[in-house]
């Protein structure tokens, strides 16, 4: 064992929670200043997207997925607010996070609500079904018929995973607060009220330019901010190393630090994606904002070590489907197949 993963295992994961409390505290200042960063240039891109119109629909195109990345890191700051860790005053936030949620299709409260159930039972085999991606385990692979192996197959295909699945999400099921349907109305309000307000801008943008900025504009910034949100949750929990347990044997804490990833991007895309990477730390201690996560990595090389995983490396991450509970590992099919030979 390293220094470093001696470090890691000297500590419970409920002592971690304790040493990351300090981290806390966003800065008012820094907040307004990575909104304005982002929005900005956000606003400006989709300017030029707009002016390219006249001079070639490629670099309208060229330019409306670039800026789908900006989308992504607008979407990491109304995640922050979800969190109540953007800013310090818990109404800025909420009130901050619905505005971002009409340009991320996103209805804030029933986002906050699903994703607060996400971190309540992340990697508990028990609570699977709400603000997760689902995954099966080899016993529950193996029981079903072989119509719902190749229903789970499809669901689990790249290009349904990471293609019709963020369309799906964002620009239908985001339409209506599925899963709360009936949980009250401050849902229904969040998700309508969010639609109204998406109605009028895109009727905005239709009496200025037809359907063109919508279509070629608006839907594939939309759409490239959606695809690379679902990659980066996807590869945020499902990894080989990975931690779900039963109910019996779940704590939040080690499922936080063990269950979650530290995705090594470049520095372009570490700043665009706002830090969302070091998910480990972010699901140990959800209320340190997005800015004040690489001083926790300076600070412990243990958690900036601890299931590291690069780019390249991520995208074997998408050959992987089912959960082996005996070998605590996420298994590609080949790999369940194997399993299920040597058994028998």
């Amino acid at each position: 064992m390293t220094l470093v993963a001696r470090d890691l295992a000297a500590r419970t994961a409920r002592e971690w929670v304790q040493l990351l409390a300090k981290y806390r505290d966003p800065s008012t200042t820094r907040s307004w200043v990575e909104l304005g960063l982002t929005l900005v240039p956000f606003l400006g891109i989709w300017a030029l997207a707009y002016a390219a119109m006249h001079i070639h629909w490629s670099l309208t195109l060229a330019l409306a997925a670039l800026n789908g990345f900006f989308l992504v890191r607008l979407f990491a700051i109304q995640h922050d607010c979800g969190h109540a860790a953007f800013f310090r005053n818990r109404h800025v936030n909420d009130w901050a996070g619905r505005a971002l949620g009409v340009l991320t299709l996103t209805p804030y409260d029933v986002w906050r609500r699903a994703h607060s159930i996400h971190h309540a039972g992340s990697g508990n085999l028990d609570r699977r079904g709400m603000g997760d991606i689902m995954t099966l385990t080899v016993a529950e692979y193996n029981a079903r018929s072989l119509r719902g192996k190749i229903l789970y197959r499809l669901y689990r295909h790249p290009v349904v995973l990471f293609g019709v699945g963020p369309f799906y999400i964002f620009f239908v099921n985001n339409r209506l607060p599925v899963g709360l349907m009936k949980a009250g109305a401050r849902y229904w309000v969040s998700a309508m009220a969010t639609n109204v307000v998406l109605i009028a801008l895109l009727t905005g943008l239709y009496l200025s330019g037809g359907w063109a900025p919508i279509l070629m504009i608006w839907l594939p910034t939309s759409f490239v901010a959606a695809a690379i949100g679902v990659w980066l949750f996807y590869v945020q929990h499902q990894f080989e190393t990975t931690q779900w347990d039963r109910e019996g044997d779940w704590q939040l804490h080690d499922a936080a630090l063990e269950g979650s990833s530290h995705y090594v991007l470049p520095a372009v895309l570490q700043w665009l994606t706002a830090n969302i990477g070091v998910h480990h730390v972010h699901h140990l201690y959800a209320r340190i904002p997005f800015y004040r996560l690489p001083e926790v990595l300076r600070d412990f090389p243990a958690l900036a070590d601890a299931q590291r995983m690069t780019l390249l490396e991520s995208f074997a991450n998408a050959k992987l489907h089912l959960w082996d509970e005996k070998g605590r590992r996420l298994l590609t099919y080949a790999q369940a197949r194997a399993l299920r030979r040597q058994a028998a």
